[in-house]
């Protein structure tokens, strides 16, 4: 990944609730997060969907946008004062021009494709014992960067039950 974090030679700082991307735009950068956090989500009937999380050291990326070139649904919000490190798709295109370089893309590609899998299964799981049981061991450090509330939403259950689990 430190491959990719060298390629930026942009940096840019979000405050805290401001958009670093709106439903109906179009995206093709990928961002790395050098401090803060951020969330991706979407609108569903006026009522938002959490659906991933970016915190230090994580890349974070509108990934439909990224590939098709074309608008997404998604929303990337900063939680709190967030610095992240801008790639873009140009500067990705010319990376790819060696085979070592290539690897390195599809192994990130395949670890983003894992995630999104992981957490199609979080949201199937029935219990919210266990979808929080799998966050936890899977992503430790989500539960010291974000605050409860967006977790709670993440996990598809109230503020009140994370806080219950949490405690048992």
């Amino acid at each position: 990944m430190k491959e990719i974090v060298e390629l930026s030679d942009k940096t840019i700082t979000l405050d805290r609730n401001e958009f670093l991307k709106v439903k109906g735009s179009i995206d093709t950068n990928i961002y790395y997060v050098e401090s803060g956090s951020l969330r991706i989500f979407v609108l569903d009937d006026y009522e938002e969907q959490t659906i991933r999380f970016g915190y230090k050291e994580n890349l974070i990326v509108a990934l439909d946008s990224f590939l098709t070139g074309k608008p997404s649904n998604l929303f990337i919000q900063a939680i709190k004062k967030t610095i992240i490190k801008v790639v873009t798709k140009q500067q990705i295109q010319k990376f790819l021009e060696t085979e070592n370089n290539r690897n390195l893309w599809m192994r990130i590609l395949e670890d983003l494709v894992l995630q999104q899998m992981e957490r199609e299964i979080d949201i199937l799981t029935n219990s919210p014992k266990e979808r929080y049981k799998r966050v936890l061991k899977r992503s430790p450090q989500l539960f010291q960067e974000i605050p409860n509330k967006h977790i709670a939403n993440y996990l598809r259950m109230s503020a009140e039950t994370l806080s219950r689990l949490k405690k048992s």
